[in-house]
């Protein structure tokens, strides 16, 4: 008898592609540039000091925290954060990291279910982590329902949504990646990825193709987000941009290139 071997989990993927002694920012050198870290730093102060504004506090949920890239900068805005992490190494990390850290409660959340709790929190923060959600829209719309009034919702590089985005814009940005995979060695590597995507083949065990759950459904859409989130804050803005690998690319496209990622700011709940 054959034996079928079940498929690998959303979580479990996220696990092979980020497990022990990974580099999250080797591995999406994304946040290393300088624009773009301001870009994010810079919004993550200006939610946190608005919100202990309005509330006099701010809980942060932080989804998906990698290794805490700008978890201590939530913190030295003065917000208490819950982050949670899908893989197993890289909440190790986060708990010795911030061991010491009263305000920091890290929780290894393997099938995703921390967004779904009830308990009311005074910001969310999503950094680099809707477009691995399967259902954004969905887990997006909780989160909403957590936010208490007066709170807050930001999110940061996420891909836009590929079939609002032109031609030129798409070519710019796999030509950017596939420039970076050649400076890595891996030239052959980013090509057998770009060839299954460009073909609308993927492999539902290759954490390459699932963890980066964005190229299944072309994107994350920014303009479904901005309507979901109107009805519940004052205020909500989409921030396009172009972000890619390379340092020295990230410089021309910010200067001549198409956005190609977003973020959202959301502010005071109603």
């Amino acid at each position: 008898m054959t034996e079928t071997l079940s498929r690998p989990t959303i979580g479990q993927l996220q696990e092979r592609a980020h497990g022990d002694g990974h580099d999250y920012a080797n591995g999406s050198p994304h946040i290393r540039h300088h624009s773009v870290r301001e870009r994010v730093i810079s919004g993550l102060h200006t939610l946190v000091g608005e919100v202990i504004e309005r509330n006099g506090q701010c809980r942060v949920l932080e989804v998906g925290a990698g290794h805490g890239t700008f978890t201590d900068h939530l913190v030295a805005a003065g917000a208490r954060v819950d982050v949670t992490e899908m893989s197993a190494p890289s909440a190790a990390v986060l708990r010795q990291r911030f061991r010491n850290n009263p305000n920091v409660t890290v929780v290894h959340d393997i099938e995703g279910k921390e967004i779904f709790r009830s308990e009311p929190v005074d910001a969310v923060v999503c950094i680099s982590v809707l477009h691995h959600i399967p259902d954004y829209l969905g887990a997006v719309g909780h989160l909403i329902q957590r936010i208490a009034p007066g709170g807050g919702f930001f999110s940061a590089q996420d891909p836009l949504w590929y079939p609002r985005r032109s031609g030129l814009s798409m070519n710019l940005d796999r030509g950017a990646y596939l420039l970076w995979r050649l400076g890595q060695g891996e030239l052959r590597r980013g090509l057998a990825t770009r060839v299954r995507r460009l073909r609308g083949h993927y492999d539902e065990t290759n954490e390459a193709d699932m963890s980066e759950y964005h190229v299944v459904r072309q994107g994350v859409d920014e303009v479904a987000l901005q309507k979901l989130l109107e009805p519940a804050f004052q205020d909500v803005e989409v921030q396009r941009y172009w972000s890619t690998q390379s340092g020295a690319l990230q410089a021309l496209g910010e200067r001549f290139g198409p956005a190609t990622t977003f973020g959202l700011f959301a502010r005071n709940r109603g």
